[in-house]
């Protein structure tokens, strides 16, 4: 009988051991991976992470576009729906066009509005002759939109130095954010934006840089801006002479003088010979009749009489509402820093004229000096805590300054809803009614190359290809007129006389080219543009 074999137990999922010959490949291939994943693991490694200053320059960056967006989208939001107005759009349009066009930057619009003629140089209105500089853009693109984008890129570019020099002063880089984000939502930014296009546009930019690279001791690139801004305006001297305050008080005596002499200097060149000197009226903007009837009568009743300046700076009482709307965003702490000196000149223009305009928070006037009072209520802050801590041990500058710049962005975040930048989130702010639909072929219906008087909402959109006069209530000087006769518009004073004018030039031989929605196109065959 053969013997049985019985099966052995099972072997299924042993390791069958390695042979002894094996074992120093194995070992081997171990090593390898070991070695390829040390390096990956080195070069991964290598890789090098953005800097501190390339991630603060790419969100800067970032800001600067998206602040530029908002602003030019509020702006062309309004021209596009007709809210523009030829005073100031359709004004500022033609003398850069002029500029542009290396010619005279007249404004016919403005020469007729001060019964000058179509000639008038604008530059005997404001001498602002740093709007050359906008010329080349009008190369790209000719028309009043130009103006619009070009406004809130300067305003954004603002953001860059004013964060500089607040992380420079604050010593901390979120504190910076916090006074970029305030400037970037303020309300005298928002009005500006709100209000068609201005030569201050350029002016946060040139404070901020003139402020930074003061703190940053570069003295020559101070000069080079404050003689940029004195390009901006006439009175711009005065703000010159603020600085050259300012610069006195913390031990620059040299250049403080030169610039306080400088600005002062310039104004009065600018006023007495520059703005007469191509055909101006250098008395034109004299709104202090209540001190004198000029500077040095002016003076003498500020020496004789200060107790009533003083009162006029804040009565009536929509100048003290105004003064808080100026102080409170820096929650009053730039009335604690001698930088408050340059921005004092141009409050004090301000306050102490006749002209309700200048002084209430409507339009465009607030934003000369928001930048300047946002660095003086940082330079406020780093002083208040400086004197915090000699009271208080163990209390650091750096925390008492975040608090205030983290303060100040809240209000200017609580301020937006007051002011337009919160029509960028209002759905209606974009509907287009039928009477926005009434002005555009109301405008079709002008052809180009003519001389149009238009309503004050629609000269912008025809100065781009025509030469566009304000609709007025004088006697007709254009061939062709856009009227409107059922929106009250400047300088007229009612509907039902605007709709009785557009009777009168009926009678006066002009026949009805357009009539939909208020909106109505005149035209007068066979007259002669005016000279």
């Amino acid at each position: 009988m053969a013997e049985r074999t019985t099966p052995g137990p099972s072997t299924a999922g042993r390791t069958t051991p390695e042979p002894p010959a094996a074992r120093p490949r194995l070992l081997a291939g171990r090593t390898a991976a070991r070695r390829l994943l040390l390096r990956a693991r080195t070069l991964v490694g290598a890789v090098p992470r953005p800097s501190a200053r390339a991630r603060h320059v790419t969100a800067l960056t970032a800001l600067v576009l998206a602040a530029t967006w908002a602003y030019a989208r509020l702006g062309l939001v309004r021209y596009d729906l007709y809210r523009a107005t030829s005073l100031d759009l359709t004004l500022f349009d033609q003398m850069v066009r002029g500029f542009a066009h290396f010619s005279a930057p007249t404004s016919p619009l403005r020469g007729f509005t001060l019964d000058k003629g179509m000639d008038f140089n604008q530059l005997g209105e404001h001498f602002s002759p740093i709007l050359a500089l906008l010329a080349p853009l009008y190369w790209i693109h000719d028309g009043p939109e130009t103006l619009i984008v070009a406004q809130a890129a300067l305003f954004a570019l603002a953001v860059p130095p004013l964060w500089v020099f607040a992380r420079r002063a604050l010593g901390t880089t979120a504190g910076a954010y916090f006074v970029v984000v305030a400037y970037a939502v303020s309300w005298p930014v928002a009005r500006a934006m709100n209000f068609d296009f201005h030569e201050v546009a350029f002016v946060p930019l040139i404070t901020a840089v003139m402020i930074e690279r003061f703190s940053a001791g570069r003295h020559g690139h101070v000069l080079t801006a404050a003689a940029a801004l004195l390009l901006v305006k006439e009175d711009m001297g005065l703000m010159v002479a603020g600085f050259g305050a300012f610069a006195l008080v913390r031990g620059r005596r040299f250049d403080g003088i030169a610039y306080i002499l400088g600005g002062l200097g310039y104004t009065l060149y600018a006023r007495s010979l520059m703005i007469p000197g191509v055909g101006g009226d250098p008395e034109m903007y004299w709104a202090y009749g209540q001190f004198g009837p000029d500077i040095p009568h002016a003076a003498v009743k500020a020496v004789s009489d200060p107790l009533t300046v003083i009162g006029t700076l804040f009565s009536p009482q929509v100048k003290i509402d105004t003064w808080g709307f100026l102080l409170w965003p820096s929650l009053m702490l730039c009335l604690f820093s001698p930088l408050f000196l340059m921005a004092l000149p141009q409050l004090l223009e301000r306050m102490l004229s006749d002209r309700l305009h200048w002084w209430i928070t409507d339009f465009h006037h607030s934003a000369f000096t928001v930048v300047i009072l946002l660095c003086a209520g940082t330079d406020g802050a780093v002083r208040l805590g400086r004197r915090l801590r000699r009271h208080h041990d163990g209390l650091e500058e750096r925390h008492t300054a975040l608090v205030w710049a983290a303060g100040v962005c809240v209000v200017a975040l609580t301020l937006v809803p007051r002011f337009p930048f919160d029509q960028l989130i209002r759905p209606e702010f974009y509907d287009r009614h039928p009477d926005v639909v009434a002005a555009d072929e109301a405008v079709k219906a002008v052809p180009s190359g003519v001389v149009v008087e238009a309503v004050n909402h629609v000269g912008p959109h025809l100065s781009a290809r025509t030469t566009v006069l304000l609709w007025e209530d004088k006697p007709p000087v254009a061939p062709w007129i856009v009227a409107d006769t059922a929106r009250v518009s400047h300088p007229w004073g009612s509907p039902d006389r605007q709709r009785q004018r557009v009777d009168e030039l009926k009678l006066l031989g002009y026949q009805v080219v357009f009539d939909r929605e208020g909106y109505v196109v005149l035209h007068r065959p066979g007259a002669a543009p005016p000279s």
